[in-house]
């Protein structure tokens, strides 16, 4: 016992001894990979032993895997130790390309304790690659009868396919780790199993999901001897006469109840914590196992082994299968990256997740920004070319005394419009020969004067302020269009949850973050935007108003050399 304990030991030393800061390749041919990381430090699921041939549910979703670039069915999965070089025994319980989620079962060799190096591979991403023969998954669980639950409909089968229901069982899409089994009242029951036909006094372990919608009593499982039960919301472990209660099982929430018999000692665990324990020897076990009598709500992921398990196998099996686990680190890797020690990033992650609608959206608001940004820098250069001009030529105009109406002799301001009001003047005087000729103006003509003028400040006006409203429709329209590629966003990840019945918040939290990045690009349109438009607009207003000040000087300066006296 104690060389296979140690082989088991020396065999995962090995694979976490291996050079496990290199980022090597396994194969060139596999053109993606997933690296699951086991945390059993403190800032983990803190373990004080190394736990051998630990059974890990590893999801893939869309967050942590490329199945765009998988096969459909999932058979050029491969799966690597630490080392990037051992094959890992693994079997695929689910594989939806579809949806783009998937529930493997690996068997990890050793799972050291307080350590974050506890790495495993699965490679996918080769299109010519063979199917491989999948392990059994009743040799994962080391000899344990197990079951998932996971077929859609008919009896309720162990991993091996040879126990079998009594009777076909209801199942619920949306269960732990995929499917699982809906309790109403009626148990799930499945002969007596050669392997698990127990002398007495040898030891067992058992353990399984439940969800109950009220925990105030029921049968939880019933195996001879052995029983499991609900009284007032707590879980009553019974070993023939001796018994013992502990935990709190809360109404429809998930909860791991595990118990292991062995050494004259029965030991009841709720969600990995140890809840009861007491004196008590197990009798000789051939019989029946019912599960769920006289309750209601959904069970899970079964497992009954002839073996005593420890105390970090009970809490390491609670942490990996539960949907909010500290246990169980992923992250997507792409060939080339890996061996350049690169990462794709936070903003990597959220761009691979963008849903189509997203990209549309994105791709609308890219088009607007560009719009924006050429509008502010297009009318940037307008409006300090327009005032440098301005400045000019109004010194010009305001030193000049007999050629007031020649100014146009011996300087252009090609971008001033105030010499462009000058000029529209100018015209106006020389129809009525000012100019050429000694003329005195009535009060009529020179309200005509400057009503010209008027008209062509109005002309400048609309100049400066042209395609300044593709500005406000940034500023107004971008965060709008934002919000609604994430709003749809947020729908379509939902609605992908529910059909698949995965919740694991590894699988909802990228497509929500890459939804949210729909609104962030709105709001990166709008904010450059609205900035650049108040500033254009004070530039705008102070050129328009040095404009309407000119006109009163020019109109006054002519009425009081060529007025009326």
């Amino acid at each position: 016992m104690k060389r296979h304990v140690f082989a088991h030991l020396a065999l995962g030393a090995a694979l976490l001894a291996a050079p496990l800061l290199s980022h090597a390749w396994w194969n060139k041919e596999w053109t993606i990979r997933t690296k699951v990381t086991l945390n059993t430090g403190t800032t983990g699921v803190a373990t004080q032993e190394a736990v051998a041939n630990f059974a890990v549910p590893v999801r893939l979703h869309s967050g942590n895997f490329d199945f765009a670039a998988a096969k459909e069915d999932g058979t050029d999965l491969r799966v690597l130790g630490a080392d990037d070089k051992t094959p890992l025994k693994f079997t695929l319980e689910r594989f939806d390309a579809v949806n783009e989620l998937a529930v493997l079962w690996v068997q990890v060799p050793s799972v050291l304790p307080g350590s974050d190096k506890n790495l495993l591979h699965v490679y996918a991403g080769n299109p010519k690659a063979a199917a491989e023969a999948l392990a059994p998954a009743a040799a994962l669980a080391a000899e344990a009868v197990v079951v998932h639950f996971a077929e859609v409909e008919g009896a309720a089968l162990d991993v091996g396919g040879t126990w079998r229901s009594a009777a076909p069982v209801l199942r619920e899409v949306n269960g732990l780790l995929g499917g699982s089994a809906r309790l109403s009242g009626e148990p799930v029951t499945w002969p007596a199993n050669e392997r698990l036909k127990l002398a007495a006094g040898a030891p067992l372990t058992l353990a399984f999901w439940v969800k109950p919608d009220n925990p105030a009593q029921g049968t939880l499982l019933a195996w001879g001897p052995l029983r499991l039960s609900l009284k007032a919301g707590q879980v009553v472990l019974a070993v023939g006469t001796a018994s013992a209660a502990g935990g709190n099982l809360p109404a429809a929430a998930w909860a791991h109840v595990a118990a292991t018999v062995a050494a004259g000692k029965a030991t009841l665990y709720i969600n990995g914590a140890k809840a009861a324990e007491f004196e008590a020897t197990l009798a000789a076990l051939d019989a029946p196992v019912a599960l769920g009598a006289g309750m209601a709500g959904l069970v899970d992921e079964l497992q009954l082994a002839p073996a005593l398990r420890s105390a970090d196998w009970v809490r390491l099996s609670a942490a990996s299968q539960g949907a909010d686990s500290k246990l169980v680190a992923s992250q997507k890797e792409v060939e080339g990256q890996a061996e350049a020690g690169e990462h794709p990033g936070y903003l990597g992650i959220l761009v691979k997740n963008l849903t189509v609608d997203a990209w549309v959206i994105i791709i609308i608001l890219g088009i607007m920004f560009a719009l924006a940004a050429w509008v502010m820098l297009v009318k940037s250069m307008l409006v300090s070319r327009a005032d440098r001009d301005n400045r000019s030529f109004l010194k010009r105009f305001r030193n000049a005394t007999s050629e007031l109406l020649h100014l146009e002799v011996g300087a252009a301001h090609p971008n001033s419009s105030l010499f462009r009001l000058y000029q529209s003047g100018v015209r106006e005087l020389k129809k009525r020969d000012i100019g050429t000729r000694d003329v005195t103006l009535s009060g009529a003509s020179l309200n005509a004067v400057k009503a010209s003028i008027d008209a062509d400040l109005v002309r400048e006006n609309h100049h400066l302020n042209s395609q300044m409203v593709l500005l406000t429709i940034a500023i107004s329209g971008g965060p709008f269009l934002g919000l609604l590629g994430t709003v749809v966003g947020v729908m379509i990840t939902f609605a992908a949850i529910a059909a698949a019945g995965d919740v694991n918040v590894n699988a909802i939290a990228p497509g929500i973050a890459a939804a949210l990045l729909a609104t962030v690009a709105g709001l990166s349109v709008a904010i450059p935007a609205l900035f650049g438009y108040n500033w254009l607009a004070s530039r705008i207003q102070n050129i328009s108003a040095d404009m309407q000040i000119f006109v009163d000087e020019f109109v006054t300066r002519v009425a009081e050399i060529h007025g009326q006296r």
